[in-house]
């Protein structure tokens, strides 16, 4: 793909190369504009079409149910505050150590200050690290501290102020007045550099802490919904609104419009396509609810006793059921593959629950509770397909996987249309149902995909002007993974063709009016004479009641059309998928399309404006 991130806006600077930080933002949180790069390699992306294709509706329902389940009720915040507390008194104890008592030893030397001890400070900088929700600052001298970071490093010092009400505020001032340099001028000449150099040496302290507390043990650990558990994520958040997806959208355009786009990438906790999945049980809230109660009695006399009490615990039961619907193979796995897919199972339970660090972990392995997680999946996962459990669970799964492969293909279109560079991380061109790392790590077969594209475009050849059939056929065997292949195949050729509309075209939210609306992201990019409409389907599962139909045609979008902008001039629009053409009719002064044209015959819509 002939990308040029150097030929940005006006507004962007020009960087000789094309650069991208592997930069994870914290909720709120800016990139530094002034960074030479092009934008980051895609995590806000990633989640943020994650949450366009969650329920936000039922949000209440999933946290009652979550926490009835599990018999405690998870406040994410918290949970990461008291994550971060505990990779700094065993994990990183020595670097935390290390800070203070650099910090005790520049203290002493001032009289304003001398009278902090050593074990003070310790216990005051593990409380604002704790309560620091970003992963660094930047601050390198006292000329060099952007609002953002002042920002960040006040309120998480605001917070360590709330949390322990019974320690005097002086002591949290002085950290939060030698972080901001903003007291260097009351230490003598030669203190201010090892005063300087401290505050680095902080700032280098807080980003392994976060990720080590976020991503390696609160992650594992706050299992309400867990595909929003993601790097960059923000799990207590239940979903996106269509509206802020355009906002995050817009704003990438105008400040950043090379950054990648990522779905899945070598570090991401599951796939994207798994995440597809299990973004459906959103929309399934009392379905998901019987059935995890359902399994869970039926696999009740699977656990064992350890230390009194069954295990495993509930909390990890409810996540070993989430990775089974989101990671479950297309193949008829009971007879052939069980096996094979038993042990990545009984490898990611493994490192699932030594992670979260509740009954187990690496450091300190607990072997009764381990061994009792291992005979509770292979005591779920028999080679038997009468099993009780098996049988009740594929059925369930099945509904979920259908509706998950539309999931995947919205946000694969919108992955390859919105500003930014999108990445196709390796084997993502087929269905992939990956799990974390080392699982995300197995060899692809490149060999398969290269011979399935081979046919696919001489298929694309033999059906010239008619391609409804090839298209109906795809959808019929979806299971094979083509459909998808397919959209990227003739995405990125299409973004070949018109290079200059995809890397610095304007953006455009387009609204949606009718009775399904709130089942639908638009909008719409236009370089010069050029434009082009992207529509895919949301909340698919509920959009059709529940039934397994696909959301295609007139009867299941009824009145439901897009409005093109109001100034737009009459024109039509070519179907890339389909190549039908489609003429826009007036609705209240607007030109609009109807959902249903435009998904009459494939389940998402890339339309160019043709004169």
């Amino acid at each position: 793909m002939a990308i040029s991130p150097w030929d940005s806006s006006p507004a962007v600077p020009r960087w000789p190369l094309f650069v991208v930080a592997e930069k994870i933002l914290g909720e709120d949180e800016p990139l530094p504009h002034d960074w030479a790069v092009q934008g980051t390699t895609g995590y806000e992306f990633l989640n943020a079409v994650t949450g366009i294709l969650v329920d936000q509706a039922n949000c209440q329902e999933f946290e009652e149910f979550y926490a009835q389940f599990i018999g405690r009720k998870i406040v994410f915040n918290r949970l990461l505050i008291d994550c971060q507390k505990m990779i700094l008194l065993i994990s990183m104890a020595s670097e935390l150590n290390a800070l203070s008592q650099q910090l005790d030893r520049i203290s002493e030397r001032n009289r304003h200050y001398r009278d902090f001890t050593l074990n003070s400070l310790t216990f005051a900088i593990r409380e604002v690290i704790a309560c620091l929700f970003i992963y660094r600052t930047y601050i390198t001298g006292p000329d060099a501290v952007s609002l953002r970071d002042r920002m960040f490093i006040e309120g998480a010092v605001e917070e360590a102020k709330r949390q322990n009400p019974r320690t005097a505020e002086s002591i949290f001032d002085f950290i939060r007045d030698t972080l901001l340099l903003r007291n260097i001028a009351d230490f003598p000449a030669e203190d201010q550099p090892r005063l300087i150099e401290w505050t680095m040496k902080f700032q280098q302290l807080t980003g392994p802490v976060l990720a080590k507390a976020m991503e390696d043990t609160a992650f594992y650990i706050y299992n309400r919904l867990v595909s929003l558990n993601e790097v960059g994520g923000h799990p207590h958040c239940f979903g996106m609104s269509v509206v802020d997806f355009h906002s995050q959208n817009a704003t990438r355009r105008e400040r950043w419009p090379h950054s990648m786009l990522a779905t899945s990438t070598h570090d991401t906790t599951r796939s994207e396509d798994v995440r597809a999945r299990l973004n459906v049980l959103s929309e399934m809230a009392a379905d998901w609810r019987a059935a995890v109660e359902r399994w869970s009695q039926l696999n009740e006399s699977k656990k064992t006793l350890v230390n009194g009490m069954l295990a495993p615990e509930r909390n990890d039961e409810y996540l070993l059921y989430q990775t089974l619907v989101g990671a479950w193979p297309l193949e008829q796995v009971i007879c052939h593959r069980l096996p094979e897919f038993r042990e990545r199972i009984l490898a990611y339970m493994q490192k699932a629950t030594k992670e979260a660090k509740v009954h187990t972990s690496w450091i300190n392995p607990n072997e009764e509770y381990d061994e009792a997680v291992r005979e509770f999946v292979s005591r779920l996962l028999p080679a038997r397909p009468d099993d009780a459990f098996l049988v009740d669970f594929l059925q369930f799964q099945q509904r979920v996987a259908y509706f998950g492969q539309f999931n995947s293909l919205a946000q694969t279109l919108l992955k390859l249309t919105c500003p930014g560079v999108p990445d196709l991380y390796q084997g993502s061109e087929l269905w992939d149902f990956s799990l974390v790392d080392p699982d995300n790590r197995r060899p692809v077969d490149f060999a398969r995909r290269q011979a399935l594209l081979a046919e696919l475009k001489e298929a694309i050849s033999r059906a010239g002007q008619n391609v409804l059939p090839l298209l109906a056929a795809l959808l019929r065997d979806w299971h094979d993974g083509r459909v998808k292949l397919f959209l990227i195949h003739r995405t990125l050729n299409f973004r070949r063709q018109y290079e200059e509309l995809f890397s610095v075209g304007d953006y455009s939210p387009l609204t949606v009016r009718g009775a399904k609306q709130q089942h639908v992201c638009a909008f719409s990019r236009r370089f010069g004479d050029r434009a082009i409409v992207v529509a895919v389907p949301r909340l698919i599962a509920r959009l059709g009641g529940g039934g397994a139909v696909p959301p295609l045609g007139l009867p299941m979008w009824h009145d439901t059309h897009v409005l093109l902008q109001p100034t737009a001039a009459p024109c039509r629009f070519r179907n890339i998928y389909t190549g039908e053409i489609l003429d826009p009719v007036e609705h209240d002064g607007s030109l609009t399309l109807a959902m249903g044209s435009l998904l009459c015959h494939w389940p998402v819509a890339l339309l160019e404006r043709v004169s």
